[in-house]
């Protein structure tokens, strides 16, 4: 398959320019920031980024799952354009503008469930979840919440709370949210009881009210369950259908409300606009980000009118529901519906089935998961004992860096996939190669750290 449409590597990685900008960078900026390889984005379109130096590479990235409609699209540029001739900022928190109600309305529209539907709008990710979790309260009147292990929801201080992915995110930053208590999430690949009859045995699933409730909380006073309908950071996690059907179950029985943390694995990801809908599971809270306006700044809650009846003044945002963030998310909606919601169910199956293929020759596949372009290649050292290849997962992202494929983590050990969704075939083509190539090469030299 020819690369050089879409990839050129041109100089050493970093280049002489991205240096300088590394140089820049280590002096200013926070080093907080992860950064796994030295890229310096000068601009993108659609599938392809060009650093400072001139070298292109192949995007599986997407921003991190943000920019579904690939980079700069032109119909979503244009929008940005005309709208910030117009109206830049006026404060939804203060003042109206159409934008702001015209996307709420379209969202009550294309989210799960038929009951009337109000929006709340913020910043990212994380302050969807903080809005969840604070409307949670506010409707139930109760004051604890249930999450899962290796889950991910955010770092601000009530979100990662949540957030049980890694320690690095929690160390050093003191007393978190209290009432907040994790249990195991569904892991098919590594559970044990799978293993024996092939089936999911539903014990893990029953740890909420067999264990949780009967030995040291009360469900009365649990507010919500907070759950990832696939697991991000976590390894890209498919949990199988018996999880969600416990979860409505739990929930419709003691009144607890279900919060979806969609902002990875919504705006059509999945190969349908929300992963919720490939289970049949209606929650009461979904929370999205990331993908809703191609790389604008936006989050959002969308919850039931009878549940979203916070009193005036009782949460805002200054920019949340920002005018030009709107009219970007209007428009990828439109994008979205207009075929880029099939391409990744159409895409993301080829990739899969291929991904399997290459597990035939290369024995560090453990595993190949997701749904549509949301894709997790788990690598082990042994597929009889699992042993995670976290060494050889860093060294496969380092190696298709240099090779001009933009790829990260999940996980310890799981490479994810998760291209913007306007990939076609041949360029998913182009990515096998190169992944094909680099667990040649660590499979040959046992790359070791």
């Amino acid at each position: 398959m020819e690369k050089i449409s879409w990839i050129n590597i041109k100089t050493p990685l970093p280049g002489p320019k991205g240096q300088g900008v590394l140089d820049q960078d280590h002096q200013f900026v926070s080093p907080s920031y992860t950064r796994p390889y030295p890229m310096v984005a000068k601009e993108a379109q659609g599938m392809v980024v060009t650093d400072v130096d001139g070298n292109t590479f192949l995007d599986f990235s997407a921003g991190i799952a943000v920019c579904a409609t690939g980079h700069c699209h032109p119909r979503v540029v244009k929008a940005i354009q005309d709208q910030a001739a117009k109206l830049i900022h006026m404060s939804g928190t203060d003042f109206y503008y159409p934008q702001i109600s015209t996307l709420a309305q379209k969202l009550a529209e294309i989210t799960p469930g038929a009951s009337d539907k109000k929006v709340y709008f913020g910043n990212s990710g994380t302050e969807a979840i903080e809005a969840a979790l604070k409307l949670a309260r506010y409707a139930t009147g109760r004051n604890r919440f249930i999450a899962f292990y290796h889950a991910f929801h955010g770092r601000t201080y009530g979100s990662l709370s949540l957030t049980a992915s890694k320690p690095v995110q929690r160390k050093g930053f003191g007393s978190l949210l209290e009432g907040v208590t994790h249990v195991p999430y569904p892991y098919c690949y590594r559970c044990p009881d799978r293993e024996v009859d092939g089936t999911c045995n539903p014990a893990c699933l029953r740890v909420i009210e067999e264990v949780l409730f009967n030995s040291m909380l009360s469900p009365m006073e649990v507010a919500a369950i907070v759950f990832e309908p696939i697991q991000g950071e976590g390894g890209y996690v498919v949990p199988p259908k018996e999880f969600f059907v416990e979860l409505k179950r739990i929930s419709r029985k003691y009144g607890i409300l279900l919060v979806a943390d969609e902002v990875q694995s919504g705006m059509g990801r999945t190969g349908k606009m929300f992963a919720v809908e490939h289970f049949e599971c209606e929650p009461d809270i979904i929370a999205v980000a990331k993908g809703i306006a191609s790389g604008l700044p936006l989050g959002a809650i969308v919850a039931s009118s009878k549940i979203m009846n916070w009193a005036r003044g009782s949460h805002a945002s200054t920019f949340g529901g920002n005018p030009l963030s709107c009219v970007a998310a209007l428009e990828t909606i439109r994008l979205l519906e207009e075929g880029l919601i099939e391409n990744a169910a159409v895409v993301g199956k080829f990739l899969i089935q291929r991904l399997w293929k290459l597990a035939e020759r290369h024995a560090m596949i453990g595993d190949v998961r997701g749904l549509g372009l949301m894709i997790g290649v788990e690598l082990v050292k042994d597929r009889k004992t699992k042993e995670k290849a976290v060494e050889w997962r860093e060294a496969a992202i380092q190696k298709a860096f240099r090779k001009g494929l933009l790829l990260l983590g999940c996980g310890e050990n799981t490479l994810r996939l998760m291209p913007p969704l306007i990939v076609n075939q041949q360029q998913a083509e182009v990515a096998l190669e190169i992944l094909d190539e680099v667990f040649a090469e660590i499979e040959c030299q046992r790359v070791s750290f």
